[in-house]
């Protein structure tokens, strides 16, 4: 499957995928590869070589990672069939992480607290979106004992409870993903009094371009400035777009 997965990314046969695959696990070094082994691996230069080691190295990482999610919700009794079927035929480390996001062990949140506090039932009316009278609803769901005194205090907790939801839907974070990948705007503005020492990066002082477009070399440049602590630069998408 690695082989596979490598050559179809790199562009490159199989075969030789597979045999510079081997050549590497037994030790072989990049430049001897690219120099001696031609013959196995199609005249693929030292560039080549160093891609598919690059991406064995990750895939091979991605795999232990896999490995550990697979076995962490197994631990939790919550690995269906269908779920491990996922998992296992996922080899992108994103999507992974999305999917083990929900089953993660994490720090007692606030969204936790207010499930505690009997909250959860709100949080579905309120995301059912249905029209009800929320705030008179709210009153039900008063718990003094778990500091939930007033309809605005269970309003937030249900809010807490659906903001990490969300936070943790798989199709949320793609859609988002999605969205500042076609329509993110990268900007860089010169912090005030910098201007004298940062004429290096003068063409930048006052800079807005969309990210898609953003040349590397002007990526770099504005990332360049911001270290130097002459630029502040921003990465964002529209906030109606986004939420939408």
């Amino acid at each position: 499957m690695l082989k596979k997965i490598i050559a179809q990314k790199l562009g490159l046969k199989e075969q030789y995928v597979e045999n510079t695959i081997e050549l590497l696990r037994d030790g072989a070094t990049i430049p001897f590869i690219s120099r001696y082994r031609k013959e196995a691996t199609g005249g693929m230069n030292d560039v080549e070589v160093a891609a598919v080691a690059n991406e064995l190295d990750a895939l091979t990482e991605l795999q232990r990672r896999r490995d550990f999610i697979l076995q962490s919700i197994e631990a939790q009794g919550k690995l269906s069939d269908e779920l491990q079927q996922r998992i296992e035929a996922c080899w992108d480390a994103n999507t992974l992480e999305d999917i083990y996001l929900p089953y993660k062990q994490k720090r007692r949140t606030r969204a936790q607290v207010a499930r505690e506090a009997g909250l959860e039932p709100l949080a579905n009316i309120i995301q059912a979106q249905n029209g009800a009278p929320i705030q008179k609803i709210a009153t039900r769901y008063l718990n003094p004992d778990k500091g939930i005194g007033t309809p605005e205090q269970a309003l937030q907790g249900a809010q807490d409870i659906i903001a990490e939801r969300v936070s943790e839907n798989e199709r949320a974070r793609q859609s988002l993903r999605f969205t500042f990948a076609h329509h993110a705007v990268i900007a860089s503005h010169v912090i005030k009094g910098k201007e004298p020492e940062g004429q290096n990066f003068r063409d930048y002082f006052d800079w807005k371009e969309p990210l898609s477009r953003c040349s590397s070399h002007r990526l770099l440049a504005m990332r360049r400035g911001e270290a130097e602590g002459i630029l502040r630069v921003s990465i964002s998408v529209d906030d109606e777009q986004a939420i939408e």
